[in-house]
């Protein structure tokens, strides 16, 4: 635990050190706002939640969170920094953690920045916070699931524009395997156990059920275990460079 520690705390640092960090940020929080107040209507809705705020969030990560997982290990593996990376006293999965992780909190960051919309919402009426928080915590999970994914792909690429790319493509596949036009593809010949399997990859169907304040067990353990397959796969994919 002191080794993915010391690891992520200098990652997060890391972070911080080039404006590009605050970039970010910015740019985030004001698309949240665009797409919260004008795209999603907050004011027109008459209603005091928070649903189109993160009726956007999935498709929102889907670009942004690439762009910071594609510089992961990419540019590790550009700059050489990797081959003194793997020399330090620390296992391939504490350093794939350690990044991983400050790579979610600074992911965090920016969402917990979010929080003067919460304040409006609970200024202009009284919503359920409940709701709210559960929404939260599962866009966060959706936000580390697309990170692992971005992680892997970054691992097995030395450019990292093609790293944010296929990491597009993919968490684009994830996010659209629960769709009525993908589903009924399916439906037309396959069994509705299959069906029903291509449904709940579905980044959407998980995080939908969580915006809704339904904290189900299932939903969390899904993302749980996507965070934890990609991550694997990261550790195994670094292992083989390592060995070539």
């Amino acid at each position: 635990m002191n080794a993915i520690t010391a690891i992520a705390t200098r990652e997060l640092r890391g972070y911080f050190a080039t404006p590009l960090a605050y970039v970010f940020i910015m740019i985030f929080l004001a698309m949240m706002g665009v797409f919260t107040f004008y795209l999603g209507g907050f004011y027109e809705r008459g209603q005091a939640d928070l649903a189109p705020f993160f009726s956007f969030h999935p498709w929102l990560y889907l670009f942004l969170v690439p762009a910071i997982s594609m510089r992961l290990w990419a540019e590790e593996r550009k700059s050489g920094n990797i081959e003194l990376l793997m020399t330090l006293p620390v296992t391939m999965t504490e350093a794939v953690l350690g990044k991983f992780l400050a790579a979610w909190g600074f992911t965090a960051v920016a969402l917990a920045l979010t929080f003067p919309i919460w304040i409006t919402v609970n200024y202009l009426g009284e919503p359920d916070n409940g709701v709210i928080l559960a929404a939260y915590i599962g866009s966060l999970l959706m936000a580390g699931a697309f990170l692992a994914i971005g992680a892997c792909i970054s691992a097995a690429n030395r450019n990292q524009v093609v790293a944010f790319i296929i990491t597009v493509v993919i968490c684009f596949v994830f996010l659209l395997s629960g769709f009525p036009l993908v589903l009924d593809f399916f439906s037309g010949w396959a069994p509705q156990a299959v069906v029903d399997s291509v449904a709940s990859l579905s980044f959407l169907t998980h995080f939908n059920s969580l915006s809704k304040g339904v904290l189900d067990l299932r939903d969390i353990v899904y993302f749980l275990l996507v965070i934890a397959a990609w991550l694997q796969a990261n550790t195994i994919v670094l292992n083989m460079k390592k060995a070539d």
